[in-house]
């Protein structure tokens, strides 16, 4: 089994180079034929694919669909998709959440369609959650949320959610999106800078 901690830097700091170097070198031995290579894979990327789809999907409105089954469709599709994977220069993880953002994507489709919030028993007392104006307006906030960085460039709004969302370094979110740490910043330094003055 691949040490996870491979992916770590000494000082404690993720290593992207280091675990895209890790990927690609079990994805080579997947490749070769060695099943237990695609094992190795999914231990290294599930923990960041499953900290992806946490931040992606909002409770209250996806209460559709549970995180782990975002999870468990990105790992099969994965597991379908590696024999046929040939890298391009990118990161590897930037294969990896390209497919998990379509299965979010798939999530927020299907919910679109299909508005019920199955419960397998209703609760004795009150669950000590706001109550259901307050909900409302944290939904509306939310939704206006949205649709203000709904309205930058796609980049801008996928450095934005790996920054702040799922709160990836700089060089993390760099190394996800085949970029600089640097360009990163200018992105993200941009997005904020349209957003405030959007809310002006």
């Amino acid at each position: 089994m691949v040490d996870t901690g491979a992916a770590v830097c000494e000082d404690g700091e993720p290593g992207g180079d280091r675990t895209d170097r890790v990927l690609l070198g079990l994805v080579a031995r997947v490749h070769a034929g060695e099943r237990a290579a695609l094992a190795e894979v999914l231990a290294v990327v599930r923990p960041l694919v499953l900290r992806y789809a946490r931040n992606r999907l909002r409770p209250a409105r996806d209460a559709f669909v549970s995180v782990e089954d975002v999870v468990q469709e990105t790992c099969l599709a994965l597991v379908k998709a590696i024999p046929a994977y040939r890298s391009d220069g990118r990161p590897f993880m930037a294969f990896v959440y390209a497919i998990a953002s379509k299965k979010v994507a798939d999530v927020y489709r299907t919910g679109s369609r299909d508005r019920s919030s199955p419960v397998w028993e209703f609760a004795d007392r009150p669950d000590g959650q706001a109550d259901p104006e307050q909900r409302l307006l944290d939904r509306e906030r939310g939704d206006r949320a949205a649709a203000l960085v709904a309205t930058l460039p796609v980049a801008q709004r996928e450095v934005l959610f790996l920054r702040v969302m799922v709160g990836l370094s700089a060089a993390e979110t760099a190394q996800a999106l085949g970029t600089t740490p640097g360009a990163v910043r200018v992105a993200q330094h941009r997005a904020l800078t349209a957003l405030r003055r959007k809310l002006r």
